[in-house]
């Protein structure tokens, strides 16, 4: 991604120097990609800094953790006060906030920053969130904006907020992105196993959802997968591919932080989880041995049958995604009040329409959504996505019944539909978790029906007091 960045960089007019610690991946990128713009390569780091313009401006691209600290570092010894250091990387925004803290003692201008698009989104436009000061998207802003994506003319890049504001937004993005990949998987499991279609007919069912509103970067490339074969032996390469998904982190930072900040984020969970399980080979291979499943056999379907199951798959698809962003924009906010970064949700929104992984159709509604209302302290209240989801819920309810009748496990697709009942119920059963907890840990509670914290003398005579 870095490589792609510079020659971005580049193809708008900047002249851009290039460092890597190996020299022979400098030179291959001036050998392919020279003749795209102005590039000074730079065989040590002394060489890189020496031919920038002050203020200098340094984007770096390495592996999170004690790689990233090495080279700002490296950096920040060759650089002055006002200079820039911008971490491009998918750094934890912890470390952001502490680099930030500890460069600015030395007058550098620290800038986390998020990039998604993968190699292709950094070459042809990204999406970009930058945290950091003001004064350094003031310097940062235009150069970032005109290589980022454009929808509809307009930059998918702004100034997220302050410290490590933009790592955690590209942290949270990365969260929903679990979700989002996890729900498409479930999808093409229910399909595979509800309706014994192959791997060509599940990509012309994606392709078709593709064109609704489940339009997204990541149905158009699930249908792509489904309907790519392998070369060596004629079949579908997903048929071949184990079934062990790994991950690098970005969805456990995500769930731990919403443990702090008490932020159901259930679908993002889940998602994290189920990569997990795939890899937990000795436990499902023992599972595999000895737990029975007592469920019905799957039932072959009539054309109307299988037109309706599509359809309900579909519908449940879009309420369970629906469901993650909003979590995912839940913890946008509980973490922008507790660290002071004003973030705007809506514009995060609006970033995240081009460029990004999760990408989609519905990330237009979701911006008006928070231009009706930029306080809106749930996605789901929106009227829009009232509608939109309500329309589902049958559906939602279906395929979930069906996944647990026949033994095919959803826990995106669960979890989803039990957020969704939880936060709309009127009343939930935490009322007696809370009499528990009081009676074991004297932890005290609350009640309906008078103002103050009350406790009860569970192992004495059970008078009530105020605590």
């Amino acid at each position: 991604m870095g490589r792609n960045l510079a020659r971005n960089l580049a193809r708008h007019g900047y002249r851009v120097a290039v460092h890597n610690r190996s020299v022979a991946k400098t030179l291959s990128l001036m050998d392919e990609a020279g003749d795209e713009g102005t590039f000074i390569p730079a065989e040590s780091m002394a060489d890189f800094v020496a031919a920038l313009e002050r203020p200098r401006t340094a984007i770096i691209m390495v592996k999170a953790g004690a790689p990233t600290d090495a080279v700002i570092a490296e950096l920040a010894d060759l650089m002055e006060p006002g200079d820039i250091i911008v971490d491009a990387g998918n750094a934890h925004f912890p470390d952001t906030i502490l680099r930030e803290s500890v460069l600015s003692t030395r007058g550098l201008h620290f800038v986390g920053t998020g990039v998604s698009g993968g190699e292709e989104g950094a070459l042809n436009g990204p999406s970009i969130m930058p945290g950091g000061t003001p004064e350094s998207y003031a310097t940062l802003g235009p150069m970032l904006e005109a290589i980022s994506a454009k929808v509809g003319g307009v930059p998918c890049c702004t100034h997220v907020g302050p410290g490590g504001a933009g790592h955690f937004v590209k942290m949270v993005h990365n969260g929903i992105e679990y979700a989002d990949m996890q729900l498409i998987a479930e999808a093409y499991d229910l399909l595979r196993l509800g309706l014994g279609a192959t791997a060509p007919q599940m990509a012309e069912i994606f392709a078709q959802w593709n064109t609704g509103d489940l339009e997204s970067f990541l149905i158009e490339i699930t249908a792509d997968v489904l309907a790519h074969t392998d070369a060596a032996t004629g079949q579908p390469l997903v048929d071949l591919v184990l079934d062990q998904a790994q991950q690098k982190g970005t969805g456990k930072w995500t769930v731990q932080n919403a443990l702090d900040l008490g932020v159901p984020i259930t679908g993002i969970a889940e998602a994290t989880f189920a990569r997990g399980l795939s890899g937990s080979v000795p436990q499902r291979e023992a599972a595999r041995a000895v737990l029975p499943a007592d469920a019905e056999p799957i039932p072959e379907l009539s054309d109307d049958e299988r037109s309706a199951f599509i359809e309900d798959v579909r519908l449940a698809l879009y309420a369970s995604k629906v469901v993650a962003y909003s979590q995912g924009f839940d913890q946008i906010a509980a973490a922008s009040v507790e660290n002071e970064w004003n973030i705007d949700r809506g514009a995060m929104a609006r970033i995240w329409r081009g460029g990004c992984i999760i990408r989609a159709r519905f990330l237009d509604r979701i911006t008006e959504a928070y231009q009706r209302n930029p306080e809106l302290p749930l996605l789901l209240a929106d009227p829009y996505f009232t509608e939109a989801v309500g329309a589902g819920v049958a559906a939602w309810r279906r395929v979930v019944q069906w996944a647990a009748r026949y033994g095919v496990p959803a826990p995106a697709f669960s979890s989803s539909l039990s957020y969704y009942d939880g936060v709309r119920a009127e009343r939930l059963p935490a009322s007696l978790i809370q009499t528990q907890r009081d009676f074991f840990g004297a932890h005290t509670y609350e009640r309906r029906d008078r103002e103050g914290v009350f406790h009860t003398e569970w192992s004495g005579d059970r008078t009530e007091h105020a605590a």
